[in-house]
């Protein structure tokens, strides 16, 4: 609220506009991870922290109405399906739909962004206590609380665009016909991008950010039940993504007022890992942290220089190969790490192999081994890794190597 002297960024969207207006750039479409902050006391088993990082793109530039809008939440659709976070639902609502239902309830202007500020903390907070805060804190009156309330418990899909433009007092608001028109058009585009199915038009939905201009929308797990012994609480993490239309943003900081409409998302990255942690505990799948493909093993002593030779040929032939950098590793040791570490194939070289001009491949799951000349382990192991990768995951059992 411009009281303090210096602050930490509490968004990656502000500065994206100012970048924007300080390179004069007209269009642009791009993403940013990046830390942000909050003041407040977080709970942070659910994936709340005072400081955490983000995930944000926008598109910014003049386009036709609805078209990057409709690519951004196909985007946030995309990400969470990839993420197999669970059952989720993106609502969606337009800010001058919201203007213009509070217009013709009754609320003055100057008390629009409170009483939003109100209506957004019903996904958390019963009606009848932002009631109470619309009526005793924000100074509404009863009927117009009321009346507002007849209004954002209203949620559905197409449908609802065609009951509200039957609403007289609504259309009536200028601001709400262009909006219920933008819902149209972006509802079209979206089952187009076979989205829809997620979506939800929710006329609660309303973001607390004031530089919100046009479509806005939240991401929402809708059901996240592992029966976790470490208690609903944790587990309850809600929101995992939001953005919105902010096309008046970088007007206001560039000094020429030179406006370059936007339109952006963000994916709250604590929080979606919040929920994989739990995921993983649950599941007990061993996650591969490295990307070795393939691990070059001596059977014998003194083969270390083999090894290297080895490992450089694979590097050479775009394999991510490693080796142990003891001169005389364990055999079981170097089993133990190739399971340990989830890498699929491991070669094994020794005396005998190497006179015979041939090398051992172990699949490291199966423990199957065979030999193959030494001129065709790169055709070989690609074939093999290709088999591997196609194999079902519950196939992939843990196992302890033999001894």
């Amino acid at each position: 609220g411009g009281a303090e002297p210096l602050a930490l960024r509490y968004d990656l969207t502000v500065p994206f506009a100012r970048y924007v207006a300080q390179n004069k750039i007209a269009t642009m479409k791009r993403y940013h991870i990046g830390k942000v902050y909050r003041r407040d006391n977080p709970k942070m088993t659910r994936g709340r922290y005072r400081e955490f990082y983000q995930c944000d793109f926008d598109i910014a530039g003049d386009f036709d109405a609805m078209v990057p809008d409709a690519e951004c939440i196909k985007i946030v659709v995309e990400i969470l399906d990839k993420l197999n976070l669970g059952q989720y639902k993106v609502f969606v609502n337009h800010r001058k739909l919201l203007d213009a239902i509070f217009a013709v309830c009754g609320v003055p202007d100057d008390k629009f962004r409170p009483i939003s500020s109100a209506v957004d903390k019903l996904d958390k907070t019963p009606w009848h206590d932002v009631r109470n805060e619309m009526i005793h804190q924000k100074g509404l009156a009863p009927d117009v609380a009321d009346k507002i309330w007849s209004y954002v418990q209203m949620h559905g899909s197409a449908e609802l665009i065609a009951k509200l433009q039957t609403d007289a007092q609504l259309t009536a608001q200028k601001s709400a016909i262009e909006a219920l028109k933008d819902m149209e058009t972006l509802f079209r585009y979206l089952t187009l991008y076979d989205v829809m199915d997620k979506i939800v038009f929710d006329l609660k939905l309303a973001r607390g950010l004031d530089y919100y201009t046009g479509v806005i929308f939240e991401a929402v797990l809708t059901q996240y039940q592992y029966n976790s012994a470490l208690g609903e609480d944790q587990v309850a993490v809600g929101s995992v993504a939001g953005g919105g239309r902010y096309d008046e943003l970088v007007k206001k900081i560039d000094p020429r007022q030179r406006a370059v409409p936007c339109i952006g998302a963000s994916i709250g990255i604590e929080r979606v890992f919040a929920i994989k942690e739990i995921q993983l505990a649950e599941s007990k799948v061993q996650v591969k942290t490295i990307e070795t493909e393939v691990y070059v093993a001596s059977a014998q002593k003194n083969l270390i220089e083999e090894r290297m030779k080895l490992c450089n040929y694979l590097w050479a032939n775009g394999f991510k190969a490693e080796m142990a950098f003891k001169r005389n590793p364990k055999m079981l040791d170097q089993l133990q790490y190739c399971e340990k570490n989830q890498i699929e194939l491991c070669v094994i070289i020794g005396g005998s192999e190497l006179e015979a001009g041939i090398v051992k491949i172990r699949d490291v799951i199966t423990r199957e081994e065979f030999e193959v000349p030494r001129d065709r382990l790169a055709e070989e192991l690609r074939t093999k890794l290709n088999g591997v990768r196609q194999r079902p995951k519950e196939a992939v059992a843990k196992q302890s190597p033999e001894n």
